[in-house]
């Protein structure tokens, strides 16, 4: 048992939940643990040079996660969906309800964080593929999800994976910036719309986490600045307060405690955890 007890038996989509060492996985696992009926998704294969194998999670890494669940004693099932598609977010839903009998819980975590380039060098397909995978596929899950909510008519948790980026500028990252800042107005004006119908929806900021993208993120930023990855992990370390990177689980925390009833008056709501380094 979690530590959230009113977890237990509820359904729970998370998007971006297919690559090992990720956020979703994190939050995927954590939901599991906590008794929710999970269903692990990801868009399964490559799409363009955009979005490249090593970048997404496969449908064999689907399946390594729905394996490690069942192996800890949860519930999972695993389903490829590319968020690009509504029809394919709309069938996510219906397959989730067809197996599960009933949706609570909609975690949009699916994202694009590596098309990092000047702006003055930034090419539309870039901008196109991160604005499409960060804002737009969050609209077709609070969409389909927020349906199947309000014709179960028992409210319902939504919650969007943003970043500290949501509130802040960074270089090199116009369109991941941008999408992330517009994850927060449509998290509002969801919020507003879906609140009489008791379905709450909030936005979870973290600051930088090592996952295999963080990774990624690590090598690039340290020599777009000119440092050693050990310098730009230092200075990284030294503006946050906490004194450390945010961890996977640090996110899976936020995300069982939005979605649980300990949180059923919060919704609208931009969510920091990054250790004091983001605190507007």
């Amino acid at each position: 048992m979690g530590m959230y007890s009113d977890l237990a038996g509820k359904v729970a989509i998370v998007t971006g939940s297919g690559r090992a060492q990720g956020l979703g996985e994190a939050m995927v696992r954590r939901l599991a643990a906590e008794g929710c009926r999970v269903v692990v998704s990801d868009i399964g294969a490559a799409r363009g040079s955009e979005i490249p194998v090593d970048a997404i999670g496969t449908d064999a890494g689907i399946d390594q996660v729905v394996a490690d669940i069942r192996a800890a004693g949860g519930e999972a099932i695993g389903l490829a969906c590319d968020v690009l598609e509504e029809a394919q977010v709309a069938a996510l839903v219906a397959r989730t309800v067809a197996h599960y009998g009933r949706l609570d819980i909609m975690v949009n975590n699916a994202g694009i964080g590596y098309l990092m380039k000047p702006l003055v060098e930034m090419d539309q397909a870039s901008w196109d593929a991160v604005l499409g995978v960060n804002l737009r596929g969050p609209f077709f899950g609070i969409k389909h999800a927020a349906k199947q909510m309000i014709a179960q008519g028992e409210g319902g948790r939504i919650i969007n994976i943003g970043s500290q980026a949501s509130k802040s500028g960074f270089p090199f990252a116009a369109p991941y910036v941008a999408s992330k800042h517009g994850l927060l107005g449509l998290t509002r004006t969801a919020a507003i719309e879906l609140g009489p119908q008791r379905i709450t929806v909030n936005t979870i900021c973290p600051n930088h986490v090592t996952t295999g993208l963080g990774a990624w993120q690590n090598r690039f930023f340290s020599a777009a600045t000119g440092k050693s990855e050990e310098k730009y992990l230092a200075d990284m370390r030294a503006r946050i307060p906490l004194g450390r990177p945010g961890l996977q689980e640090d996110i899976a925390k936020a995300c069982a405690f939005l979605a649980s009833g300990e949180a059923d008056y919060i919704t609208g709501e931009a969510m920091n955890v990054s250790g004091g380094e983001e605190y507007h």
